[in-house]
């Protein structure tokens, strides 16, 4: 495994989004056609990472009120604490592999969620198996910003939207975006 700081997070989601956006290839999950009506208005052309510096609500406090919310809604939750500068690189940190299916080096995700830290406000609340539950302070607050924070999701975790997780179009996904202050990834 790497180290988070080793690696550019919108190299990353771009590269993945070129990955899971390609329709040449047949996947098993939905034909080229399908596939490329999920990832519309961008089809396979990766449209860059959305620029947000306005946190509106203080990122470990927006933190603190989801962790009680998640705590309540999943009562055998356990506590975990692990030595690391952040909640990204306790990902890392703690050998984390949700996300194996895809990529084995949880350092590139790190990267991601710390990118996320700092436009976002995001932090990590739990973790799971195959799961990643993270606040956000500052979410999108227009269709046209969450459409491109959709994007990144996508590249970031594909099954959210393809497996049918949340809704199975970039457009459907985004909607649910605005203004959401928690984030959920699950990985098949």
């Amino acid at each position: 495994m790497t180290a988070p700081h080793a690696h550019n997070a919108a190299e990353l989601l771009a590269q993945w989004w070129s990955a899971y956006a390609e329709t040449n290839e047949d996947d098993g999950l939905l034909p080229p056609d399908e596939r490329l009506a999920v990832t519309a208005p961008f089809g396979q052309d990766w449209p860059g990472p959305l620029v947000s510096d306005d946190l509106v609500t203080d990122a470990d406090e927006m933190a603190a009120a989801y962790a009680e919310v998640f705590a309540a809604q999943h009562p055998q939750a356990r506590l975990g604490l692990i030595a690391a500068a952040g909640g990204a690189d306790a990902l890392t940190a703690a050998g984390w592999s949700g996300p194996v299916n895809y990529d084995n080096d949880t350092a590139k995700f790190s990267a991601v969620v710390r990118d996320w830290e700092r436009r976002f406000g995001v932090r990590v609340v739990a973790v799971g198996f195959d799961t990643l539950h993270l606040s956000v302070a500052a979410p999108p607050t227009n269709t046209q910003d969450a459409l491109r924070v959709a994007a990144e999701h996508f590249a970031f975790c594909p099954d959210n939207i393809r497996q049918g997780y949340h809704p199975s179009t970039l457009a459907a996904y985004a909607e649910c975006l605005v203004g959401m202050n928690s984030w959920d990834f699950w990985w098949d």
